[in-house]
Order: C-alpha cells, then structure tokens, then sequence
C-alpha cells in the first residue's frame, strides 16, 4: 500500500491515536502525566518543624476561596479547553485514608464560589470573602492546623498595575485579614500559592506564625490534586525557582519604568535581571527572600566527590548525590560560572548547567555529569571596548559554583585560566539602539549610552528562479514530495497571485481557532492547520473537544526536568495531530523580566539558559512527533500594554545576551521548523518587519533554515514584512497589497518566491 503525504491535513481524518483506537486527546494517560509534572513543578519555600508532609490522621482546615476557585492556567492562547479541572479540596478528599478535612468551612467556600460565579465573576478573580466568625471558631475546635490558599489569574493582552490599583502582587486587604485571622487561631499554618507568576513572599517567609509554603504554580487540569499528593507525602517535592523572590516589588531593577509609558519600555537594567542583578549589585543580595534555583525537599542530600576537567572546547563537572534523609526524593544540582572582572561588565554568577537526579531512595547515591561549551562564557560587546560586536572572553580565572541555588552554590577547586582575551564569534551591529540613554553596570550605577541614527544593513535576496517547466498540467507538490522534480521548479510555475496566497494565512476549520497555511488544492497543497497554546492543545471553545491542560511553563520550568520536557511536548503533539492539527504554536520564550507582565505563566524563568534548554526539550519532543513546533515571540516581547506598538528599547548586549539566548539555544539545538515574530517594536523597528533579527541573526548568523510567521493580526505592512524575511502573515495576508507592490516595483518576485520556498520546505517535513 502506497504511503499517503498529508493523509490528516488532505483528508482530515478523525482517526484516534490511542492504545486500542482510544481516543489519546485528553486520555488518562496524559491526565497523569499532567498531574505529575505539576508535583514536580511546586516549590517548598518553608518547611519548619518539618510540619509537611502532613502525618497521618492529621486533621485541616482549608481556608480560602482558591481551594476551590483553582486556577488551572492563564488566558488567552495559554488557555486550554478541558473537560474539568481537579480543586485543592477535591485533592484532600481524595486521601481521606491520611488526612479529615473540616468539610463545613470548605462548603462554605464552594457556596461561596458557586454564587460569584452565577453573578458573573471570573474564576481566580473573585475576591476573598471574610470568614463567618462561627466557622472560624469551630474549625479551630475541630484541629490546629491550617491550609490558606491564595490563587491569581493574568491573562495575553493585560499587563499588571504597580499604582496601587492592582493586588496581583501584594495581597488584598480580605486576604491580610483572613491571614491574621487564621495565624491568630491556629498553631500550625501552611500556604499554598496557586498563581501563575512571581508575586510577594515576604508575609509567610518572615512570619513565624506560618511554618509551611509550597508555591504550587498554575498546575492544570490535575493541579489540585497534584496538591494534595505533596501534602500528604504521596509526592515529593522537588521542584526550584526559576525567578528571584524580592523583598518588594520596588526591588526589582525593571520595575520603576515598566509603566513610564505605553510607548516604550527601555530596559535600563540591561544585562542585570533577576539574579544577575540581585547576586552581583552591592547591597542586593540582602533584598532577596529566596534566591533563583531555591527549593525545599521532604528529605536531604549531600553533593560530594566533585571533579572538573575540561578538554580544547568544554568543560565536565562530575559529582556524586546522596539521598541522607528518610524520604525518597530528587535532588536538582545547579553550576554556575563567575567570569574575571575586566573591562567589560559582568554578573557574580551565571547559570551554565544543571542536572536533577532520579528518584533517590534513603542512602541510595547517583554519578551525574554536567559539561558545557567553554565559549558559552563569553559576553557580547557591543561597544568597543574589547572588539565590537563580538563575543569575547576576557583574560583571567573563571570560577565555578555547584549547588542548590545560586546563593548557596560552593566554590569549586578548580578554575579555568585564560592567558589572553579571544573572540569566540565575530558578529554584526544589528538592532542597535537609537533612544537608550543609560545601562546599568556591575556596581548599581548607570552609564551613558551613545546613540545616534543607525543606518540599517540591507540583504539582498539571492533566490533565482528556475525555469519553468513546460507542460500542459502543472507539476503539483505531492511530485516534489516523491522527488519526481525540484522544489525551485515547482515554484517557478506559479503565478504572482499562487505566490501571495502562499505567503497569506488562510480560514481555518475543525477544532482550530488560529487559521491556516498553504491550501492551493489545484497544486495538492492542503489547508495545515495551526492551534495554540503553551499549556495544551488550544482547540475552539465551540467545537467542545477538551485536551489536556498541563502545568504553565513557569510550573514546567520549576522542575528542572528536560525528559519531563520531552514527554509533554510528545503527549501534547500527539493530541495536536489527532485533531488534524500540523503546526502547534508554542513554546513561548520571553523572559520574565518584571513581575508585572501579564503572560509570565506563558514564560519560563528570568535566565535566558534555562530558557533556551526547557524550550529546546519541549521542541524536540514535539517535532519527533512530526508536528512542527513554533517557538514564540521572537522577541523582547515582555510587555503587554499597548503590545503591538510599545517598542522594546534596549542595548545590543542585552538583546544578545537575555532576550534571544534563549532562542538562540533553542534553535541550534532543537531546529524547530518555524518561529513566530513578536508584536512589539526593537528598538524602533517592528519584530517581524526587523530584517536585521530575521535574516541578520536568525538566519544569517545562527543558521536558522526554518520559516517566520507573524503573531496573529499584528496590524504591520505586509510589503516590509516579506522584505524583512518573515515568511507568512496570519491569520490572513494583503494579497493586494502584495501583488500591487509588485507591480509598481516595490517588491520583487523573488522576494516572495523565497518566503514561499521555506513555508513549502515546511510542508514537505510535515508527515
């Protein structure tokens, strides 16, 4: 039987992909999977007197709407059409075997719930209603220990407030009072945050009152559930942060221009964020409650035997763990480098490699291995001051921490030496600044930016056409699928107008709710569709097809697990292309640069490293799966307010160095087929009509042979954008546009033909 290229996309087969013709959208076996990624994400922040997990028989109170308002994600594309989603006190009543729930004061939450909900009120954004006196009293009859639960919900295209409107971050004053009220009347007090994003620590962490905190994230579907496992000890925490907890919102160095405008947002702080700013500026270390990569566990460990040694190109650092508690449980070993001070500012500390262990029985030990390219040391200047617009490590000794958090990390024996300064990569200039007036340096202080009109460097495109062959039926795409003739002649027969139809996003049907590409049926071309979201197969709310919704990538990150990575990316694929889906638009990869940008949960973490490995784990999966993945929004998109218009101001080094690192991984590493621009402006020119990031960095210089697709209804010109190199606009392009700036001249043929060959060479991959 002859093999059928685009069987799904073709005929949109509704076939199940599961064991047995089961249906594996939404099946338990991902359900499962969800659930315990979720574990695995939540972070113990405070455990004294070891109160957690619960013993046996233990008897709570569950105080809180978000026991049962739970938020299983945010909104937007992050969003993911279930079934049903799993509260904290469904997960407790589940282990009525361990712990007794005081049922009374919990029913008064779900009534409470239940009416706010049939007025209009929104899960996650309800406010916290004042505990009845008479519940109170008889929950603290009833036991001595407390569960407060505190949830947040954000969502794309709204930003949070730091003018005193917004209780994102801090609490409200319902919530101060109910904490008061339940540390007043209870011994023994533990928190569970159920949020998608940073928010303040400081009234549990320097409160004695309150022994316990596990920060649960946004956990999915199963979230609620995965809750209780951790409570009770059916799961064992291991997750670390992958943001710095500030003492206050001010702390943060982004934080006081974040809203100066909504024009622009200049990133003063430049290569400084998170523990970059916090581990290396005097003074800051003490404005840190729990430190980058921080994170509990239910037993103990002991790091021993560490060995470095390091051959022309990297480096290797050997340890042994050790499991020394009573409990099973993994352990997530950090590296981090510290570069030699020189004319170039630096952070303290940089995240270089990190492992997490399998899961350890009491005494059970395990050999791990941490290597890295010695090059990825070096930093970019783009001033001058060693070589311009290169990457360069400067002469002096590198030292090396290995840990469980930045702060705590202990100093290795060994250093690399480096006699002479050396440029590890010769780049360009591109997406200089024009408007940035100062940087901040390794001291805290600030140092002037030149600036001045940048002429921007052109491409020429190089595509030539073939020619056209000469036949009375045209050659369709299935020919250049069986190798009967060349992709760049099959182009060379279609029209201007076949062209700028390619080149356009087209209607969708089925279960999505994001368009198509491709569909020109006279030459065999399907209609591939495309779907949201970084936490699950987004279908249309109409079409009532649920998927699994996993953790939020900031929950994902937490675990530190790329072959947990690996197994969402391949489960949520799957799910994807049983629903006929082709392109699944995720992961997002923006850095988490201030608390208040409202898509956090669509991130995962502060450092561009961690970033750019999570990412590149979950494209894998992905694409193994023959579902092409489409890393977004490339980039400096850390803002929503005013999104499509507020430009990005920012150094060079700092875009190099933070904002596409981590793309930068993913792409050399995982190859992803296709890469979405974002809304936002780079320093004055628009993402995706950006030629210097598209076909200077992106294809130029890291060798990128994917496609770019526009962010969807981005408002910009069609005609820049395919000079620029993003390849298609969605979810519908300006055919006319195109083909009357072709005809006056604007545009070229071949500047079309070339972004149709790498959407076609797109197609071709797709199974």
């Amino acid at each position: 039987m002859e093999y059928v290229k685009w069987q799904r996309p073709r005929y949109m087969p509704c076939f199940p992909l599961g064991d047995r013709q089961s249906r594996i959208t939404e099946c338990e076996k991902h359900i499962q999977l969800s659930r315990r990624a979720a574990a695995e994400g939540a972070v113990l922040l405070k455990n004294d007197g070891q109160l957690l997990p619960f013993a046996k028989g233990t008897k709570v109170a569950v105080f809180g709407k978000a026991q049962i308002d739970y938020v299983k994600g945010g909104g937007g594309s992050g969003n993911t059409v279930v079934s049903y989603v799993r509260n904290i006190y469904q997960g407790l009543k589940e282990k009525t075997k361990l712990v007794q729930v005081f049922d009374p004061l919990s029913f008064y939450y779900q009534s409470y719930v239940d009416e706010q909900y049939r007025l209009g009120g929104k899960n996650g954004m309800l406010e916290e209603p004042v505990i009845p006196a008479d519940l109170l009293e008889q929950a603290a009859a009833f036991t001595d220990t407390a569960v407060i639960t505190i949830c947040r919900y954000s969502t794309e295209t709204e930003d949070r407030r730091n003018d005193g409107t917004d209780t994102y971050y801090y609490l409200s004053d319902t919530e101060h009072q109910m904490v008061e009220a339940v540390t007043a009347a209870f011994a023994k007090v533990v928190v569970l945050l159920n949020v998608g994003a940073m928010i303040d620590t400081t009234w549990f962490a320097q409160n004695s009152k309150i022994s316990g905190a596990v920060m649960l994230w946004q956990g999915g579907m199963e979230g609620g559930l995965a809750a209780a496992d951790l409570l009770v000890g059916d799961a064992a925490p291991s997750g670390r942060l992958v943001d710095s907890c500030a003492v206050s919102f001010e702390d943060y160095p982004s934080s006081e221009g974040f809203h100066e405008s909504d024009d622009y947002v200049k990133y003063t702080e430049d290569i400084f964020v998170g523990y970059r700013y916090f581990e290396t500026v005097p003074g800051m270390q003490q404005r840190v409650v729990y430190p980058f990569g921080y994170g509990l566990s239910y037993t103990s460990f002991a790091l021993t035997d560490a060995d470095v040694y390091h051959n022309a190109s990297r480096i290797y650092v050997t340890f042994t763990i050790t499991n020394t508690g009573e409990r099973a449980g993994r352990q997530v070993v950090q590296l981090y480098y510290g570069a030699p001070c020189g004319r170039l500012s630096k952070p303290a500390r940089q995240l270089c490699g990190f492992a997490k262990t399998k899961l350890l029985t009491p005494g059970e030990s395990e050999v791990l291995t941490i290597d890295f390219a010695i090059r990825d040391m070096a930093c970019f200047d783009d001033t001058g001051v060693v070589a311009r617009s290169c990457f360069v490590m400067e002469a002096g000794s590198y030292r090396f921490y290995l840990g469980e958090n930045v702060r705590d990390a202990m100093p290795l024996a060994y250093t690399y030496e480096l006699a002479e300064t050396m440029v590890t990569e010769q780049l360009h200039s591109y997406c200089a600044p024009e408007k940035l007036d100062k940087r901040m340096t390794a001291d805290g202080t600030y140092e002037p930016v030149e600036c001045k009109e940048i002429v921007r460097a052109q491409f020429p495109c190089n595509y030539r056409f073939a020619e056209p062959p000469v036949r009375e039926k045209p050659y369709t795409m299935l020919a250049v699928a069986r190798g009967k003739i060349e992709l760049d002649t099959f182009i060379a027969q279609l029209s201007d107008e076949e062209l700028c139809h390619l080149v356009s996003g087209q209607p969708g049907f089925g279960i999505s709710s994001t368009s198509g590409m491709g569909h020109l049926l006279q030459y065999e071309i399907p209609l591939f569709m495309t779907a949201d979201g970084p936490a699950g197969l987004r279908s249309r709310t109409s079409s009532k097809i649920p998927a699994t919704a996993f953790p939020v990538a900031t929950a994902l990150a937490c675990t530190w697990d790329l072959q947990l990575m690996d197994e969402i990316g391949k489960a949520g694929a799957l799910e994807v292309k049983e629903n006929n889906i082709c392109m699944w638009l995720t992961p997002a990869l923006n850095i988490h640069r201030s608390p208040l940008c409202g898509r956090n949960f669509e991130y995962f973490s502060e450092d561009p490293f961690l970033t750019g490995k999570m990412a590149a784990a979950k494209v894998k999966g992905i694409q193994s799966q023959g579902i092409v993945a489409c890393p977004k929004h490339f980039a400096a998109n850390n803002k929503e307010t005013n999104r499509r218009y507020c430009d990005s101001i920012l150094s060079e080094r700092a875009l190099r160095e933070i904002y596409l690192k981590g793309f930068e991984i993913c792409v050399k590493e995982a190859h992803p087929k296709l890469i979405m621009t974002a809304y936002n402006p780079i320093n004055g020119i628009h993402a995706s009509e950006n030629a210097e990031l598209l076909n200077g960095i992106l294809r130029q210089e890291w060798g990128f042979e994917g496609a770019v697709t526009s962010d969807w209804v981005n408002e910009k010109d069609h005609v820049k954008e395919i000079k620029a190199g993003n390849d298609i606009k969605m979810p519908r392009g300006e055919q006319q546009k195109l083909l009357a700036a072709l005809k006056d001249g604007t545009l070229q043929r071949e500047e079309i033909a070339v972004c149709t060959k790498r959407l076609l060479e797109m197609f071709l991959w797709i199974e």
